[in-house]
């Protein structure tokens, strides 16, 4: 009897990526030959739903049909605009979520319905209940949730008999994680976490973009930011100077006819070492190292208790963040596993574990928060009435049930309001709300009834509470799902409409490839992105003057045998070239 498939799946701020365990081995899948998949998502020309390379490619000249970076939303009470059109975050980080279920599809040759999603090991209930949401909406039942960092780990030697404690560092394109980790006899097994779900490559991209405008604003008395699609290839051009400053000391930006001004065209042509890049970043790294010792407190170590520092993340190939880590720790951080890859990697694995097939590793995940309510007592040797009392702490093994006892303060008590908070702050109102409720009907008696308040967090970190009073039973439940709030249909069957709608022809013919068993070669995303820029150029030639539409049929000429060699460094090159004359044309 076969296995069934479950596949892994990684959604990322910047990239996203699906896998699955075949044969014992972890397969990264690939879309044509990109194992990564951008996290872009876009409405082209057209009115189809675009999503990856074509959508990032998109984003520098329609930044408003255009969306990245959704993670960074997940869990929040607010929609976002695509095309004139209103989506929740979850709603948008599903389409991502079945462009990889078609992917995976595609390659595996059947129809997949399981999934293993990772999460930032410091996502609140929130950002977890709208992922599993966004996984449901992609027609996805998440049979697990597990923290990046985790599964980061089951890549590294998890099935050796020698103790080792790990120290994962995870800087993604959003967010933050650290994780000390054990692992002993295929037990991996996470001590402790710490992280910030504002912290990524976004933000470093963010310090050069701020430079970048700066110059412009000293240069040419500009303010860029009243330019939308100027600010698209901005923070394009900082992103590509952040990945080249990885390995060379300088970079040069040059963006051609950026906006025009005055009647004039702004060039953008400036010089940005890796010295200067490093000092931009260097508040926020050091706010990652904080973390990093908060994480070893937290599992009672110290730094020379190490064995081995793991790097998880794109932003880890920044070289000062390796120096800080050999400085800190007094060895090289390991690197073996792509960076990139190596989360979706240990969600196959997971997955592998789940679906019954023969893997060497045990997986013992803990919460990154502490759960608790909010009590009667005092606050620094005051009475107060909003004292914190945690029920399940900080760095819990998942998964974890507390039950702690209660007393009503007055005589013949109705009633009982209960408020759940995470976090770890004495004051409860400086902690998160994430649930209340009341439990009703209560027996008419003295001060003093007791109420009892559990508390059951499950293996993805969701949490259901329940309060009973213990003398008759009487007993109210509620499961903390406060994710959808800002969907009016209030459901995700709504949603998974709402989205295959949209994905129009995407389970058959619009991003289909040939079965596995087909001959005929797949589209390289970036052939269907020069394709598309020589369609929007041949359609302003009626429109532009001789000597334009001369210089634009040169690059098309030269796009097209690009094509025809299939030389994707051309054809990104002189892409871009035709993109720059596009925008100079519609300004």
């Amino acid at each position: 009897m076969m296995n069934e498939i479950i596949i892994g799946i990684d959604l990322g701020t910047s990239n996203s990526e699906v896998s699955v365990v075949e044969q014992g081995k972890v397969t990264v899948i690939a879309d044509a030959q990109y194992k990564i998949l951008p996290s872009y998502v876009g409405i082209d020309d057209s009115g189809n739903i675009i999503v990856g390379e074509l959508a990032k490619n998109q984003y520098l000249l329609y930044p408003e049909r255009t969306i990245k970076s959704i993670k960074r939303l997940m869990g929040q009470d607010i929609q976002v605009n695509l095309a004139g059109q209103d989506y929740s975050p979850q709603e948008v980080s599903a389409i991502i979520i079945k462009r990889l279920k078609v992917i995976a599809e595609n390659y595996l040759g059947q129809a997949v319905g399981k999934a293993v999603i990772t999460v930032p090991a410091y996502f609140s209930d929130a950002q977890r209940q709208a992922t599993r949401e966004a996984g449901e909406i992609a027609g996805l039942e998440v049979v697990r949730m597990i923290n990046e960092p985790t599964a980061a780990a089951l890549t590294y030697d998890a099935n050796q008999t020698e103790q080792k404690q790990l120290l994962v560092y995870d800087l993604g394109g959003g967010t933050f994680d650290v994780s000390v980790v054990n692992i002993e006899a295929g037990v991996v097994e996470v001590i402790s976490t710490h992280g910030d779900n504002h912290l990524g490559g976004d933000d470093f991209d963010q310090q050069i973009v701020q430079f970048l405008m700066a110059y412009l604003q000293q240069t040419y008395a500009v303010d860029v930011r009243q330019h939308s699609k100027a600010m698209a290839r901005i923070t394009r051009a900082a992103e590509q100077a952040k990945l080249v400053l990885s390995d060379q000391p300088y970079v040069q930006i040059n963006e051609e006819y950026l906006l025009e001004h005055n009647g004039s065209a702004i060039h953008l042509s400036i010089e940005l070492s890796r010295m200067q890049y490093e000092e931009m970043i260097e508040e926020s790294i050091n706010l990652t190292m904080d973390a990093v010792h908060i994480a070893l407190k937290g599992a009672k170590l110290t730094t020379s208790d190490i064995d081995e520092v793991i790097l998880v993340g794109g932003s880890t190939r920044t070289p000062c963040i390796r120096e800080r880590l050999l400085n800190e720790f007094g060895f090289e951080p390991h690197g073996e596993v792509d960076a990139d890859l190596c989360v979706t990697m240990g969600a196959a694995i997971q997955a592998a574990m789940i679906s019954g097939q023969q893997v060497d590793k045990v997986l013992v995940d803990v919460t990154p928060y502490t759960y608790g309510t909010s009590v009667i007592g005092s606050l620094k040797g005051e009475p107060y009435p909003f004292t914190y009392e945690p029920i399940i702490h900080k760095n819990s093994v998942l998964p974890c049930r507390k039950t702690e006892a209660f007393v009503t303060n007055q005589d013949g008590q109705a009633f009982v309001d209960i408020t759940i908070y995470q976090g770890e702050d004495l004051d409860a109102l400086n902690n998160v709300k994430i649930a209340e409720f009341r439990v009703e009907g209560l027996l008419d008696v003295e001060a003093g009834n007791i109420i009892i308040l559990t508390l059951d967090l499950d293996l993805n970190g969701i949490l259901q509470v329940s309060a009973e009073e213990k003398s008759t039973g009487l007993k109210k439940e509620v499961t903390i799902n406060n994710a959808l709030s800002s969907a009016e249909s209030g459901s995700v069957k709504v949603a998974t409409q709402r989205i295959s709608a949209l994905f129009g022809k995407l389970d058959s013919s619009l991003y289909e490839q040939e079965p596995v068993t087909s001959t005929e070669p797949l589209i390289h995303p970036e052939i269907e992105a020069a394709q598309a820029i020589i369609s929007k150029a041949k359609g302003l030639f009626e429109t532009v003057s001789a000597e334009d539409k001369e210089d634009m049929l040169v690059l098309i000429e030269s796009l097209n045998q690009c094509i025809k060699d299939e030389d994707i460094v051309g054809l990104q090159q002189i892409g871009a070239q035709l993109n720059d004359i596009i925008y100079y044309l519609e300004s």
